[in-house]
């Protein structure tokens, strides 16, 4: 097992000497665990070299699985006018407020992914919809009615967790990640932000080897493996760090401002 870490670490730094050498135009970022820290700031350190990577033109995007409402507010607050991805990539935004593109998760799957949770009465569930967010505490009398984007399980029962993911992986139709260890976000099939970013560099004209993507959960794997450059955070779980070609310090130390200093703008 020794020999098997020790040749992927060296595979590793070899790609990541490769990759220092590109150009990059379009730097995506998940906000929990990412860009955010513990306590769900943007530190000054991280904001400060945000606004250095578009002062040198580079497209930053936010690439979150937060509604479209959760994510606004960050987005605006760094002063950003660039496309954003949320809801894991439901959702394609070409500015703030300007939707190019939405796919819904079936209003039937929704139902049967509530009863699971009803079955579960431990677990807190939430939705987003359309019109903003449904959780266990206020839940809709009218499901089949609204245009549904996610629908996501946490608890920190293990086994629960297990047996919910066991029991839906069962189903078609369904894109299954994470944004944590202890919960389980769903989208419909296909859905992805890597779909997401080759959308908007189809948009833009980049190519994906013009991308970087930072993140730390199961929902930023797909990103990290089809973009030039994928990069785990410090305190990504295990799954991403392997995906990934480099990993940076953790949320708590600026991790997403490393990215952009040694592989953006290599400073």
């Amino acid at each position: 097992m020794d020999v098997i870490w020790q040749t992927e670490r060296i595979r590793k730094r070899v790609e990541k000497l490769a990759y220092e050498m590109k150009q990059y135009r379009l730097l995506a970022l998940d906000l929990d665990g990412t860009l955010l820290n513990d306590r769900s700031e943007v530190s000054e350190t991280n904001a400060e070299w945000i606004r250095h990577a578009v002062e040198a033109g580079v497209l930053v995007c936010a690439s979150t699985g937060r509604g479209f409402q959760g994510a606004l507010p960050i987005v605006e607050k760094l002063g950003l006018d660039s496309p954003m991805i949320t809801v894991n990539g439901g959702e394609i935004w070409n500015k703030p407020h300007e939707l190019h593109r939405r796919t819904t998760l079936d209003a039937g799957k929704v139902i049967r992914l509530h009863e699971v949770a009803a079955n579960h009465p431990d677990v807190w569930f939430w939705a987003y919809s359309t019109e903003g967010l449904f959780n266990k505490e206020m839940w809709t009398d009218e499901p089949a009615s609204k245009e549904w984007l996610k629908f996501g399980y946490y608890t920190e029962d293990v086994a629960q967790l297990k047996d919910i993911l066991t029991e839906i992986s069962a189903w078609d139709g369904l894109e299954i990640t994470n944004s944590s260890p202890f919960n389980i976000e769903v989208n419909p099939q296909g859905v992805s932000k890597a779909t997401g970013l080759m959308e908007l560099c189809r948009l833009k004209g980049f190519e994906m080897s013009e991308v970087v993507s930072v993140g730390d959960s199961l929902n930023d794997i797909a990103a990290i493996r089809a973009s030039g450059l994928g990069v785990a955070m410090g305190n990504a779980q295990d799954e991403v760090k392997l995906a990934a070609n480099a990993i940076t310090g953790t949320n708590q130390e600026d991790g997403v401002a490393q990215v952009i200093r040694q592989y953006v703008l290599r400073t």
